[in-house]
């Protein structure tokens, strides 16, 4: 048997460059804190590149001639059904709020750029990698600047444990958005367990993309318990 040096290492090389795209994609989601984050990114880029791997270079012994019957590109199909699967159990719904779209859309694109590097499509799997830092963090800012036609203010009830200073996290928060707050009551306190609840009923207006992602970063907070939202008609003007 001919030991092929190169075909060898060519699949090697795919994996360890989908490894690497799919860890720097990650460092972005961990950046912001999400829920998928920088190990999850790795292992789905990673695992997406294995199965193209095994796709593209796993059935070559058994391809004898042009008329073989054998497909290894079916492994390669079953890893964007898979993904598919994988992302949709991201996405969660609460009244209007849609929670973990981009993140949805984040593993199913990883998975895309680890198959792409183990195909051997090296400069294309560095490509995508940096359109994607420029679409995830360069649009960022644009986003939050443009006018949007629907509402622009949104009434939420807070739930957070009281004395940790929560309410000002949650006013940074809002404030990072590029958002300001219209209005804040105060409602009152109860005990849930060993933990004093304080909440709070706030109204907060501005750029309909920084009131997308308000409710998921308000989640996030370490000592906020819920955060439910009601969208109102923007304000006459």
């Amino acid at each position: 048997m001919n030991f092929d040096l190169y075909a060898t290492l060519q699949p090697m090389l795919g994996i360890t460059l989908a490894t690497a795209l799919s860890l720097i994609i990650g460092l972005e989601r961990e950046f912001y804190a999400k829920a998928a984050g920088m190990r999850t990114y790795t292992l789905v880029g990673m695992g997406a590149a294995v199965f193209t791997a095994v796709s593209k270079y796993g059935f070559q012994d058994v391809v004898i001639n042009d008329f073989t019957r054998t497909d290894g590109s079916r492994v390669a199909a079953q890893v964007v059904t898979g993904i598919g699967f994988l992302g949709a159990g991201l996405i969660f719904v609460r009244k209007d709020s849609v929670r973990g779209l981009t993140t949805g859309a984040g593993i199913w694109f990883v998975s895309a750029v680890g198959m792409t590097a183990a195909a051997g499509l090296y400069l294309i799997a560095c490509l995508i990698t940096v359109l994607y830092l420029l679409v995830m963090v360069g649009l960022r800012p644009l986003t939050l600047r443009l006018p949007h036609s629907k509402a622009t203010r949104r009434k939420m009830i807070v739930q957070y444990a009281d004395g940790r200073g929560i309410l000002r996290d949650v006013m940074e928060t809002i404030s990072g958005l590029g958002l300001k707050v219209v209005d804040l009551t105060v409602v009152g306190k109860k005990e849930e367990g060993d933990v004093t609840l304080q909440q709070i009923n706030i109204e907060v207006e501005g750029p309909a993309g920084g009131l997308s992602d308000l409710t998921e970063q308000l989640h996030e907070l370490s000592g906020v318990y819920s955060v439910d939202s009601a969208q109102s008609a923007a304000p006459d003007r």
